[in-house]
């Protein structure tokens, strides 16, 4: 893949992203689009770990240098950024038959901006700390580890709660798939690399495994490329191992600190 310096795009959405919770909940909404309404899309791998992101031309798009933004070369080449205003502006502008979103004036509209709030101030920076905590400090501080992961799972319980009785996480009855759903997934699918197992919360798990059944969540899965966790499989063997072994370091911080589960 060659290393990106600009868009290449004239018209449609241009998505530029990265294998990420966050930026999968672009990539499946825009699968979900280009099923249902045929809209299409062009897409760039914006490797993080090289600073793409950093790049001039890309903060011309998003000033704060981080993956996912669009360009819609079809409205005036108009910049989106933020994976949460993503869905938003691609629901309102091209779910015309509110598919994956609900109409603007209706009560599961504003739940639906609820629990996408739930994410994006909740799972998303509370999983995001307890996966930089656990796996990538050179140095393990027990407190750190057992704040962010104890709030991950505090977080998780609600969620789990949520689904007792739903297959999705806001609409009537037992739910309606929609931007909610999207917005949580790539999360909740990477959930076992900060220690913590799917197996854990159980109403969650099935939720998730409901929507890897989707032909097109799998294929947002893999934009830009094959992601690391398929929960239908699993982890692998080397994944496994890992993970085995910063439980261990988890376990032993929350015993240190004293930390009971509970939620909420």
């Amino acid at each position: 893949m060659a290393r990106p310096t600009g868009l290449i795009a004239t018209k449609g959405i241009e998505l530029l992203t990265w294998g990420t919770p966050n930026g999968h909940k672009a990539s499946i909404l825009l699968e979900e689009l280009k099923e249902a309404y045929g809209l299409e899309y062009t897409y760039q791998g914006i490797n993080i770990s090289q600073n793409i992101q950093k790049e001039p031309w890309f903060t011309a798009i998003n000033p704060n240098g981080r993956i996912p933004a669009i360009v819609d070369h079809d409205n005036n080449d108009l910049a989106v950024f933020e994976g949460n205003a993503i869905l938003g502006y691609l629901a309102r502008r091209y779910d015309t038959k509110n598919l994956f979103s609900f109409p603007v004036d209706s009560d599961d509209y504003t739940r639906a901006e609820s629990w996408i709030g739930f994410q994006h101030g909740g799972v998303g920076p509370m999983q995001g700390q307890a996966n930089h905590f656990v796996r990538f400090t050179k140095e393990k501080i027990p407190y750190a580890i057992q704040r962010y992961v104890g709030e991950t799972e505090r977080l998780y319980g609600i969620l789990d709660t949520r689904l007792a009785d739903r297959d999705y996480v806001v609409g009537p009855g037992r739910g309606k798939y929609s931007i909610a759903d999207i917005a949580l997934v790539g999360w909740v699918n990477g959930l076992p690399f900060t220690s913590i197992s799917h197996d854990q919360f159980p109403n969650v798990k099935a939720w998730l495994l409901r929507l890897w059944d989707r032909p097109a969540v799998q294929r947002g899965f893999h934009v830009p490329s094959a992601p690391f966790l398929d929960a239908r499989q699993g982890l692998n063997d080397e994944q496994a191992a890992r993970v085995a072994e910063d439980k261990k370091i988890v376990d032993a911080a929350k015993e240190q600190y004293g930390y009971k589960y509970q939620s909420p």
